[in-house]
């Protein structure tokens, strides 16, 4: 059997509606921040909990351009977590500032209680992440972020919908940047990406970076660039997010599953579940003892498990000119070696989520 972690051929087998759509798009011409993305810009906006938000072309972008809105850049250092996508990096390089790397805890998340050793006073934001669909500890965060005076800009690329207790991830901080990319759990058709934010201020300032400056058609707040949200993605967007409540809560009803299936095996350890908070799972992902002979044994069994990442970033080759070191973060570099990922989407059969449960137990001796 193969279980597959792209779920893409089975969400648009019935693509119609979708095409429909875009066939309007068509015959209007309305390509360029249209009429789809100011639509699905305010259903997004709902959807987090925040006042406004902006379309763009990545998450990636989404994060950068939100420190630029903040004023980041050359001299300026921004702190986030050591286990994170190399986008997370990528952007805080790109505005120009120097990438300050933290350790996170059992939940895969930013230690709140080892950011503050970080700060210095060329600190100019906090650019925590919401991992896998896990949130952090938003509340002590932005009390730390406060005490120093810091804005806090929410890496959420992977953890739409994830929340802790009312607080959605995306909602809280200065701005927020998530993504769009096809296998995020709200997608699109390619590259894309939305910043949040609940100051109208910071909004019209995201709306000039994404767009060239141009304040009108012939008038240049200042020199920026291209990130705009296409509108086509827009259309797909609009369609996708109506489903969304399905989507996370099918997600995380398979997460539970297989978890309550697998956790007895005392060769696996799981991140601590909290009741008052909700992980999105865009990643399902535990530690395991021999995860890389796991991770043959599940593949050779036609299971897509995945793992991320195998090395943290603050020991990649890009990181050498920051000058850290194997052993500067114990807890990222141990689940570097140890976490593995299972498919977990919503579109899942039960004979497959069966057969990724009694492929572990068999691997470990205990079907």
């Amino acid at each position: 059997m193969k279980v597959r972690y792209s779920y893409l051929a089975r969400q648009f087998a019935e693509i119609e509606p979708i095409l429909d759509d875009i066939r309007a798009l068509v015959k209007s011409g309305d390509f360029t921040l249209g009429a789809p993305v100011r639509q699905f810009e305010e259903s997004f906006a709902k959807l987090i909990g925040a006042k406004y938000a902006v379309g763009v072309g990545s998450g990636t972008d989404a994060l950068f351009l939100s420190l630029k809105a903040l004023g980041v850049g050359p001299g300026d250092e921004v702190i986030t977590a050591a286990n994170t996508f190399v986008a997370t990096a990528g952007a805080i390089e790109t505005a120009g500032a120097r990438i300050v790397f933290v350790d996170c805890n059992e939940k895969f998340v930013i230690d709140p209680s080892k950011i503050e050793k970080a700060i210095t006073k060329k600190t100019k934001a906090l650019l925590p992440v919401h991992w896998g669909g896990q949130a952090f500890d938003i509340e002590a965060i932005l009390k730390i972020a406060d005490k120093h005076g810091l804005p806090v800009v929410e890496d959420a690329c992977q953890s739409i919908g994830a929340a802790v207790g009312s607080r959605r991830a995306g909602a809280s901080g200065a701005a927020a940047g998530f993504s769009l990319h096809p296998l995020k759990n709200l997608n699109v058709w390619g590259d894309g990406g939305v910043i949040t934010t609940n100051s109208e201020k910071t909004r019209d300032q995201l709306r000039l970076l994404r767009n060239h400056g141009m304040s009108s058609r012939d008038e240049y707040a200042f020199y920026a660039y291209n990130s705009r949200l296409d509108s086509l993605q827009a259309v797909v967007g609009n369609h996708l997010i109506k489903d969304f409540e399905w989507i996370t809560q099918t997600r995380i009803d398979n997460a539970v599953r297989i978890e309550k299936a697998l956790k007895p095996i005392k060769a696996l350890t799981f991140p601590p579940r909290s009741a008052n908070e909700r992980h999105s799972y865009h990643l399902y992902q535990f530690l395991a003892e021999d995860r890389d002979k796991l991770l043959k044994f599940l593949v050779e069994k036609g299971i897509d498990a995945k793992v991320h990442y195998p090395r943290p970033l603050h020991l990649q080759p890009a990181s050498k000119p920051l000058g850290y070191k194997a052993g500067d973060f114990p807890v990222a570099e141990a689940q570097a070696k140890a976490t593995i990922t299972l498919p977990v989407h919503q579109h899942l059969t039960d004979e497959e989520i069966e057969h990724m449960i009694a492929c572990v137990k068999e691997f470990y001796g205990e079907a």
